[in-house]
This record gives structure tokens, sequence and C-alpha cells, in this order.
């Protein structure tokens, strides 16, 4: 009778061990790096988000897992711009859920909240700025300019939600055809018209860097004859001749004066 009574109260212990880890267990989760989690406790959501790591909840309590990480939405339209023209442009957008509001967007939105909210903002505003653009500033460096409105548009939109835009990408734009090889010719042809004006200026630049020369070297005359007089010359002419008289060589230097009358320089 006793092996009875100790197989039944061990039998107790262990139905009791059992229930406590099958308590703890349903009383303990764990949110992975990276996410939050939001409970649901038979419909009632609470707004205390759970951290990453293991979690003490309420038995019972549903806990959704919402990553809180960078995440990446690739969209492909076909939008008109300002001309009417019709582009098809490849743009992503880089977002994340902010761990705060996790609970308030499982309750307004759900945990579906990318199709819902996202995926209609993100073609709203690609429509809604490329219609503001002609289809050049799509092909060119102002594209950026494009992408960057588009961020703005999403940031106004997706903030009040809880979930934060962090980069709109441009990623391609594809043109007709012919308007693709117009915009090339056009900026080819602007391309060659300021490689000319480049040329032109660096002309106009050496013209007028030789005018200032010739001017200066002008000026430099001007001074030059201004200082030599009739007196100064006749005197050089004479140290010239007196520097040959020295020459053991035979020669006649003769120099001419106003009366018309030579001087006559000899060594013989």
């Amino acid at each position: 009778m006793r092996w009875l009574l100790a197989m039944v109260g061990g039998f107790r212990v262990v139905v009791v061990v059992l229930l406590v880890l099958i308590v703890a267990y349903a009383s303990t989760t764990v949110v992975p790096a990276g996410h939050v989690g939001v409970q649901d406790f038979f419909g009632a959501v609470s707004d205390r988000v759970l951290s990453p790591g293991i979690n003490v909840v309420v038995p019972g309590t549903r806990v959704i897992k919402f990553s809180v990480q960078t995440r990446e939405l690739k969209e492909t339209a076909a939008v008109p711009t300002s001309e009417g023209l019709i582009v098809n442009l490849d743009v992503s957008l880089l977002f994340r859920l902010r761990p705060e509001a996790a609970a308030r967007v499982y309750k307004t939105v759900g945990s579906h909240f990318e199709g819902v909210v996202i995926e209609p903002q993100l073609r709203s505003a690609i429509r809604d700025v490329t219609a503001e653009y002609e289809a050049k500033f799509l092909y060119s460096a102002s594209r950026e300019v494009v992408a960057q409105n588009m961020f703005k548009h999403m940031q106004a939109a997706l903030i009040p939600r809880g979930i934060e835009a962090e980069q709109v990408l441009l990623r391609a734009v594809q043109l007709p055809p012919l308007l693709t090889t117009a915009i090339q010719e056009k900026l080819q042809a602007e391309q060659q018209a300021q490689r000319m004006r480049f040329v032109l200026d660096r002309e106009r630049q050496e013209a007028e860097r030789k005018r200032v020369e010739a001017q200066g070297i002008a000026d430099f005359q001007g001074i030059v004859a201004r200082g030599i007089s009739a007196e100064l010359l006749k005197w050089k002419a004479i140290e010239v001749a007196h520097e040959l008289s020295k020459s053991p060589n035979a020669k006649i230097v003769i120099l001419g004066d106003k009366s018309g009358l030579p001087i006559i320089l000899s060594d013989k």
C-alpha cells in the first residue's frame, strides 16, 4: 500500500512540475534582435512594446513580432511627366517601423502595413512628383532632385503613421526611344556650345594679354625715346669712334656734324 501512495505522490510531483513548466513556457517569449513584440491578449492590445530578448507575459497572450530594421520596398511605375509623356520608373524606398509606434500600427493598420499604407503612398508620390517635371530632368543629373522630392512626400505621409522613410532611390528611368535620342542630341549640343564658349573666352583672354603686352612695349619705347637727346647720341658716337681709334688696324672714322664738315680720326 505504501508503494502505491508513493507512486501517487510521485505522479503528483511530476504533474506539478509539468504544469509549472507549461505555465513558465506560456509566460515567456523570445523577441529576436531587430524586432519588437506587440502583446495581444484575446483582442486587448497592450501599449507596452516588448524589447528584443526574453520577456515575461501573461499566459495566453499572443505576441506579434514586428521588424524594426531598415527594409526596402521596390516599385515600378509608368507615370506621365509634365509634358504628358509616359516614362517608366524603378524606385526603391528604404523605411523602418518606429519601435514605439508598433502597437499603434498593429491596432490601426495591422501586421501587413506595407501593402496597406506604404505601397499606395509610394505610388502616389511617384505619380505626383513626376508630373511636376519635364522628362529631361529624369534623364539628367537633376533626377536626384526628383528623388529628394519623393522622399519628402513619403516622410510627410508616413511619419504620422509611425513609419520612418529613410531614403528614396530612383534606380532606373526608361524614356520613349525617340525622346531619349532627342535628349541625347540636345545634351551633346549643349556640351559642344559650352566647349566653344570656353575656347572663345580663352582666345579673348589671350588677345587681351597680347594687347597689354604690346601697350607695355610701346610705353617703354616712348619713355626711352623721351630720355635720349641729340647731344647724348653724339657723345655716344664719339665714344665709339674713340674706342675704334685705339685699334692697331688702319681705319678711318667719319662723324658728320650739323656743319656738314666731317671729323676724320686716323692712326696714320
